[in-house]
């Protein structure tokens, strides 16, 4: 039996408006090579100048993984030779990080459990190749865009624990607001250290390096075929030929993995500091204000449970994501039951989005929920006609109170018309009207039921409980 070692290097782009040394902006998706300048591009003479955005939203992110921040820091070059790195070198930190020894409380099934942040530091993007059929285009716009890469300790012991511990670091990123984490568009991507040993054994063995995967079910995948194939090779004593320190990347379409390069160790990129940056000392007062931070994913976990009273399941879905859980405390805004709230954003709107529709996406936004969930709570409709309603404005942005009479879902609440239905249906069952009043109380639901009917669901349960209880005595 083996045991799986994962470490995990996470490279997180900072949502600041420039670049880490220069004022190029860090929009993307623009015309390529239009975000340049003497700077990024390494010109002759070019200085660079450090973003404090940087620094602030780094210093914020080691606060809420409870690590260590340097107050002194140091910037290095890391050198090696791409076409998308035009120094070729990259401005990184090594000697002296800005973040150390961190922690992030993953839950796996019912169990917590701590995986180690080694460091978090401060560096620069390269820019991005494209391949064609007979050349290679470079494009630098990305270039100096600013990075923090966090290095887990190799903690790690399962696929579902990396995919926990990823979704965990991206939603607290998310939460700081100091990133969009946007994998689609690498502004979240992860590199994955795989290596195994047998059950027991404290050694690390060889490991391998899984570069730039970019979606939490690819990351799975390939830790999955990474282990399988490593297990394989140990037991047919093909390990130490087959299982060497290498980077590895992903084929998305047969879901294995395959030989890129073999891997650097750190003393090939020849690290030393860089002479045209001076030491990062961070002053007091902006180590004091990006500690201010706002309700993390686990504080607001604890605060939904205790306050509103929801359920831990509950509470674990509504702040899977910072978006999740900013429509649900706008639904709380408006005034809505927190329970209506989960029961309506977690099983209804969310099993109404397919197609890889998310909440950030869903054609129902807050507001519109909100406004449904009002006219369930003052009568309007019934929570069924609600869910009508619902699978309308899923397709359509007609409005709700529109749809309501639309389809005639509004609910009768007049007295005069239900105590007609009332009568007629007491009139109809003298037999069980006795018996109720002989004692049989569970025939109360009988008497609800058959007015419902009688009012072809449009009387308010509520008002018809009401009128009922009067008339019965």
């Amino acid at each position: 039996m083996f045991e799986t070692v994962i470490g995990l290097e996470v490279h997180c782009q900072l949502n600041t408006k420039t670049k880490i040394f220069c004022g190029c902006s860090t929009s993307f998706g623009e015309e390529p090579n239009t975000h340049v300048c003497p700077t990024c591009l390494a010109l002759p003479g070019a200085l660079p100048v450090l973003n404090s955005q940087a620094v602030k939203k780094a210093i914020s992110f080691g606060k809420a993984i409870n690590a260590t921040v340097n107050k002194k820091s140091i910037f290095d070059r890391k050198n090696y030779f791409y076409p998308d790195l035009p120094k070729a070198y990259q401005i990184s930190q090594f000697t002296i990080p800005i973040v150390e020894n961190g922690e992030l409380i993953i839950k796996v099934g019912d169990k917590n459990k701590r995986i180690g942040i080694t460091r978090a530091h401060l560096e620069e993007d390269a820019g991005k190749n494209s391949h064609e059929s007979k050349s290679s285009l470079v494009d630098l716009n990305r270039a100096g865009t600013p990075l923090l890469e966090i290095v887990s300790e190799p903690d790690i012991r399962s696929s579902d624990e990396a995919v926990a511990y990823l979704k965990k670091l991206h939603s607290i990123l998310r939460f700081l607001n100091i990133s969009d984490a946007n994998m689609q568009e690498g502004s979240f991507r992860c590199d994955v250290n795989v290596s195994i040993r047998p059950k027991g054994d404290e050694k690390l063995y060889t490991r391998v390096e899984i570069k730039n995967l970019n979606s939490f079910r690819f990351i799975q995948k390939a830790i999955e075929y990474e282990v399988e194939r490593q297990c394989e090779a140990w037991e047919d004593g093909r390990y130490d030929s087959e299982v060497v320190q290498e980077t590895r990347l992903f084929d998305t379409t047969k879901l294995i993995t395959k030989p890129m390069r073999s891997k650097e160790d750190s003393a090939e990129y020849r690290y030393f500091p860089d002479p045209d940056l001076l030491p990062v000392i961070i002053p007091d007062e902006l180590m004091e204000e990006a500690s201010i931070l706002p309700e993390l994913p686990d504080e607001k976990r604890a605060r939904y449970i205790s306050e509103f009273g929801i359920k831990e399941s509950d509470a674990d879905v509504i702040i899977s994501s910072y978006e999740m859980a900013k429509y649900f405390e706008d639904l709380i805004a408006g005034t809505n039951s927190p329970k209506l709230c989960v029961t309506w954003l977690t099983v209804e709107l969310l099993g109404r989005l397919k197609n890889g529709v998310t909440i950030e996406t869903s054609p129902v936004n807050s507001a519109k929920l909100s406004t449904l969930l009002n006219r369930i709570e003052d009568g309007t409709i019934s929570q069924k006609a609600a869910k009508d309603v619902l699978d309308v404005i899923i397709e359509s942005d007609e409005d709700i109170d529109s749809v309501i009479d639309r389809l005639g879902l509004k609910q009768v609440s007049d007295d005069s018309a239900i105590l007609s239905i009332i009568d007629t249906v007491l009139a109809a069952n003298e037999d069980k009207v006795a018996e109720y009043k002989s004692g049989k109380d569970k025939l109360f639901g009988f008497f609800v039921g058959q007015v419902m009917k009688e009012g072809k669901g449009a009387f308010n349960p509520a008002k018809v409980n009401e009128l009922l209880k009067t008339k019965l005595g």
